[in-house]
Formats: C-alpha cells, structure tokens, sequence
C-alpha cells in the first residue's frame, strides 16, 4: 500500500495503469459504439483489487444515463466463456470488460467468443482490439511499459523508490476493429472513426 501517489512511502512506486473516472467515459463510448444502448453488460474479474472500483464507476454511470447495467464475473478463464454467455442470454446492446491482468491474459479468448455470440465489445486497453475485439479507449500500456525504464533507471541510479511520485497516464487511446464490427454488422460513426487513433481493418 502507498501512503500517498506523490510520497508513495515504504518500498513501492511506478505507473498506476487504472485511471479513476475513465470507466464513466468508457460507458460513454459504448453508447457512441452502440447508438442508443439501453443495456450494458460488464464482464468482470471482482478478485482482481483493480476490478471493483470499476464496477462501481461504470454501475453510478450507467445509472446517471439510464441504462440498465447487468454483470457476470469471471476469474478465471475456464469461466469466461459461461460468464459471456449469461450476458448474451440477458440480451445485452454490448459489453464493457474490465481491465484486469486475467482479462487481458485471456483477451483472444474473449474476443472470439463475444463475436460468437453477437456482442459488441469495449475495453480498457488496446491489446483487446488487436486480438479481435470492437473497440477500447482507455490507457496505452505501451507507454506505462516504456516509462517504466524511467523508474529502474533512477532506482538504479540511487533514487529510493518511496521518493518518486506514482504516476497516471496521461494519454488515453481509442482503437476500432473495422473487421469486428463488420462481422457484427456494426456500422461505426464516421465521427468515432475520425477520433480514433488506431482503426485495424
């Protein structure tokens, strides 16, 4: 545990890849992927510490637009494909999974089975859309893993880990798979397209 992300104490610092109020602006994006969604599953992996706080940010926000949200948890991943299927037997629009380091693991895996069973997909991260999934906006983990030499090098350098601030991402990227959402029969928003800084054809 840190005592604070700018003085983290004991013998921890480095990226925090989870972002408070990005899960509100992910349901967003899933309304702007799915026009006029009234219902958002949430694919959850609740033993993950990063997962409840998510949950809970995306249940207030699907409250705050009207949206029945409904979730299935999962994890571990012999239980994904029982947890996707509750979801599409309660008729979702589309699934928003959480970013969770089993989810991610498993991310081939749920991207075939969402397209399986005909539910559009948003995430967290970007390595979702690259295995098949629909479309994610959330946190490059290509700069969390690139900035964290930052932190061997001054560690490595003397630096005693308690001294250096936690850091946030600042970049957040939006990824399409046109080929998903071809195959959903999805047609996404020239808008969306425009803003999206990776489309995979």
């Amino acid at each position: 545990m840190i005592t604070t992300e700018g003085r983290p104490g004991a013998n921890v610092t480095g990226i925090e890849p989870y972002v408070a109020g990005l899960p509100a602006k992910q349901m967003e994006f899933a309304r702007e992927v799915v026009p006029g969604a009234k219902s958002v599953g949430l694919l959850t992996n609740l033993s993950d510490p990063k997962a409840p706080p998510q949950a809970q940010e995306l249940e207030a926000a699907g409250r705050g637009l009207e949206i029945n949200v409904t979730s299935s948890d999962a994890n571990r991943p012999e239980e994904i494909e029982s947890a996707l299927q509750v979801l599409a037997s309660r008729r979702v629009d589309v699934v928003i999974v959480l970013q969770s380091s089993m989810l991610i693991g498993n991310s081939q895996q749920i991207a075939a089975s969402a397209l399986a069973k005909r539910l559009p997909t948003v995430y967290g991260y970007r390595e979702h859309v690259v295995a098949g999934g629909l479309a994610s906006y959330g946190v490059d983990l290509r700069w969390c893993y690139h900035r964290s030499a930052y932190f061997v090098d001054k560690i490595l350098h003397g630096a005693r880990p308690a001294d250096l601030p936690v850091e946030f991402p600042t970049n957040l990227v939006l990824s399409i798979n046109l080929k998903t959402a071809k195959a959903l029969g999805l047609e996404i928003l020239p808008t969306l397209l425009a803003r999206a800084d990776e489309v995979i054809e």
